[in-house]
């Protein structure tokens, strides 16, 4: 091992107990968060019962497709531009979101029915999880349309943007229709708001295509994207419960799925989200942000998937701005995202992960504390 990064020497943990330490302190954090509220942890409307279940549902379910995705050859096309150490990734299958969502949406609608929800609750639960769904399908067209090419390169990117503004311009004609004024005011910490107005639509349909294309650009390491929107989604949760259950349960489930989704996509990864999972849990945080006056909130507990965008975005524009004569720019980091310039620096795939981690629970913590 190069001797310039000896701190990867002591950087013993296994992708395994990456998976258990993270298990471990989600299930906590939830049985804590419960027990502040006031809940009782066992009860339907708390967050640890929707992780927990969701967690072992997904596990299950996991352990049939993983093989039949395999069986399909939806292996993966590793960029070619990409580090090095990617190359072996290459044929692990991709599209995992495809059996992780769904389970999530369908459990969170089962459990409604034992929780006596309002038509309120019951219409913002349906619309979340046809925003996620449908932010899914777009994925899945696009790793559709990968592997059929046997490219890494999918649907073009203005279809694909065209796709979300579309989807993301449906669930916003929803809200302006069904609760034009409940959720234009924006929740800010110390007790204050801002009231947005009509101008909350714009921004919101803006929220929904940049979230869920953060989450994508995340997506990028064995258990990153899984691990961070777990970790996201159950503190966004916790902030929603008290503004609607539903919405609280939601998130909870998503997070149980993610994590039972780390069974398989904990390194090494036997198999990959796809746009099909990424797309689906940025655009459910998303959602559920704009539906519970939390979006000062998202921003601080996705922080972390913040960073990542604003990566790809100095990186292209400072190779822009020094661009010379032969038509080549220099590059603020070694690769981008955010995750990929670690890489390239000497840190093992693990160790950036593992500090993603602790990243995401720092701001999802600072986002509890501020909501």
């Amino acid at each position: 091992m190069d001797a310039k990064f000896p701190v990867q020497k002591s950087f013993a943990l296994t992708g395994t107990q990456l998976f258990l330490l993270l298990t471990g302190c989600l299930s906590a954090a939830a049985v804590t968060i419960d027990g502040l509220s006031g809940r009782s942890p066992y009860g339907l409307e708390s967050l640890t019962l929707p992780l927990v279940s969701a967690a072992a549902l997904t596990a299950a379910i996991g352990s049939w497709a993983v093989p039949l995705l395999r069986r399909m050859k939806t292996g993966q096309i590793v960029r070619e531009d990409g580090p090095q150490s990617h190359y072996s990734k290459a044929g692990t299958p991709t599209m995992g979101g495809i059996f992780f969502i769904p389970t999530a949406v369908v459990l969170t609608l089962l459990l409604g029915l034992g929780c006596g929800w309002s038509g309120a609750d019951w219409g913002n639960a349906l619309a979340v999880c046809l925003l996620t769904l449908g932010y899914g399908a777009i994925g899945w067209l696009d790793d559709w349309q990968v592997l059929r090419r046997k490219s890494n390169k999918g649907i073009t990117p203005r279809q694909k943007l065209a796709l979300q503004i579309g989807v993301g311009a449906l669930f916003c004609l929803w809200m302006a229709l069904s609760q034009p004024w409940e959720i234009t005011t924006v929740a800010l910490p110390l007790g204050l708001s801002l009231p947005l107005g009509l101008l909350f639509f714009p921004i919101g349909w803006f929220t929904l295509v940049a979230e869920s294309n953060a989450t994508n650009l995340t997506d990028g390491l064995d258990g990153l994207a899984g691990g961070t929107g777990a970790i996201a989604m159950l503190c966004l949760g916790a902030i929603a419960a008290p503004v609607s259950p539903s919405l609280g349960l939601f998130c909870a489930s998503m997070a149980g799925a993610c994590l039972g989704f780390l069974a398989y996509n904990r390194n090494p990864a036997r198999v990959f989200m796809g746009d099909t999972g990424s797309l689906a849990l940025g655009g459910g945080l998303a959602a559920v942000a704009l539906l519970t006056h939390s979006l000062w909130s998202l921003v601080i507990v996705g922080g972390l998937f913040l960073a990542e965008t604003l990566s790809v975005v100095l990186q292209v524009s400072y190779y822009k701005a020094t661009k010379g004569p032969d038509g080549k720019g220099k590059r603020l980091f070694k690769m981008a995202p955010l995750h990929h310039h670690f890489e390239l620096s000497g840190w093992s795939e693990l160790q950036v992960v593992a500090t993603f981690y602790l990243v995401a629970a720092a701001l999802g913590a600072l986002g509890l504390v501020l909501r």
